[in-house]
């Protein structure tokens, strides 16, 4: 039998409550389930904002009462264990709830992308949010919080310069111990926000310059770029360093390492709804890109690092080239302990598994993308690897005239 204890709503309510605020969230977080922006305005914010109020007053009601905050707590572990639960969200509890005006705020800061419009709608709510709260205790309620304002500044709490600053939900303290406003607490998400974004700028301005100069000489022909250099591999290695280098490659990865962090039923479904679009032919292709950098992501890193450091300045020819990316597949993109299929995450092979299914009878789609990319992604032991380089090699022999178009 249950302990839960409150006088106006009983659990199983409170519940329902509960996975229409996760909905909010989700919006909150920037866009509808059909992917269009998710258009906020400061009556909206100021609407969910009275939600979350709601909810901290229920559990304001249920503090001293552990035995109900555990059963509570309970029941969202349950509601959090349905596979189509939003894995962003994981970290959802009665503590965050008990703050969940600062935790809706959260994710209406981190919303991408932030425009203009929205932070004015955001700070709009906010203000009045901390407004109407005064106005229930203090006469003199705007000089009170233009009062409290001039005093953060003076303590640092409101300077805009760009330094790492705690933005979660779990730094809603002051240094009186009392709970901080919300106005202090989006402008701390907000600076919170600018230095990633410089932090991001300034990655992104060293890869594009790191692009940019690899990628200075501009290939020809493959065949007559052979006759005027002597080092095909170097050549092959150029142009996979401009894939792996390109900002949109990269963005990919991004992408598909966030996707395939959420349980295979969520990003299955995710994919699925790409094929029944209305550019499923033209998303095709992009989806088996995604897949084959989920296969990798994890290792993006080292592979870059490898072509960064990898050359040979022994004349090649493509018989030779071939040898050194068989090579490639079998020893430097994979380690020795990793060649074995129970070496490979678990996450790895469902990719894998999903990949051999989607490629069914069309594995002539690998070659539309660099030879590095699927030499990363498919071990020895997977069928899509045993048939690519079987094509591999026949077409190395001369059967087919594929290979041309590949480097």
């Amino acid at each position: 039998m249950g302990v839960w204890s409150h006088p106006e709503i009983s659990l199983e309510e409170l519940l329902k409550l509960i996975k229409g605020f996760v909905d909010i969230i989700i919006l909150a977080s920037g866009y509808q389930t059909s992917g269009r922006f998710a258009h906020w305005d400061p009556l909206n914010i100021k609407k969910a904002f009275q939600w979350a109020l709601f909810f901290e007053n229920v559990f304001k009601s249920i503090d001293d009462n552990q035995d109900s905050v555990n059963e509570l707590d309970a029941a969202i572990s349950e509601l959090k264990s349905n596979p189509y639960f939003p894995q962003g969200l994981k970290h959802l509890s009665s503590t965050t709830l008990s703050k969940a005006r600062y935790f809706i705020q959260e994710h209406l800061i981190r919303t991408l992308p932030m425009r203009d419009s929205h932070i004015k709608a955001v700070l709009k709510a906010t203000i009045e949010m901390d407004l109407d709260e005064l106005k229930r205790t203090e006469t003199n309620y705007l000089d009170v919080y233009i009062g409290k304002l001039k005093l953060q500044i003076e303590e640092g709490m409101m300077d805009f310069s760009p330094i790492h600053v705690p933005g979660d939900i779990q730094h809603v303290k002051a240094k009186d111990d009392t709970q901080i406003d919300l106005t202090t607490f989006a402008v701390q998400g907000i600076k919170k926000r600018q230095h990633a974004v410089t932090c991001v700028s300034s990655l992104e301005t060293s890869v594009n310059c790191l692009s940019k100069t690899v990628t200075q000489v501009k290939p020809d022909d493959c065949f007559q770029e052979q006759q005027k250099h002597p080092t095909l591999w170097n050549h092959w290695r150029t142009r996979t360093l401009s894939y792996l280098l390109d900002k949109r490659t990269i963005r990919l990865v991004s992408g598909a390492s966030m996707i395939f962090s959420a349980p295979k039923v969520q990003w299955a479904q995710v994919l699925e709804r790409l094929d029944i679009s209305k550019e499923a032919n033209a998303n095709f292709c992009e989806t088996i890109e995604l897949l084959l950098l989920g296969c990798i992501s994890s290792r993006w890193n080292h592979i870059i690092q490898h072509f960064m450091l990898s050359s040979n300045e022994q004349p090649l020819s493509l018989s030779s080239l071939y040898e050194e990316v068989h090579k490639l597949i079998l020893e430097r993109f994979l380690n020795v302990d990793s060649l074995q299929q129970n070496k490979y995450s678990k996450k790895e092979q469902e990719i894998l598994e999903y990949l051999e299914v989607k490629l069914s009878n069309q594995i002539h789609h690998l070659w539309e993308f660099s030879p590095a990319l699927t030499a990363a992604s498919l071990p020895p032991w997977s069928c899509l690897f045993e048939v690519y380089a079987s094509e591999l090699l026949s077409q190395f022999k001369g059967k087919t005239t594929k290979i041309r178009y590949m480097f």
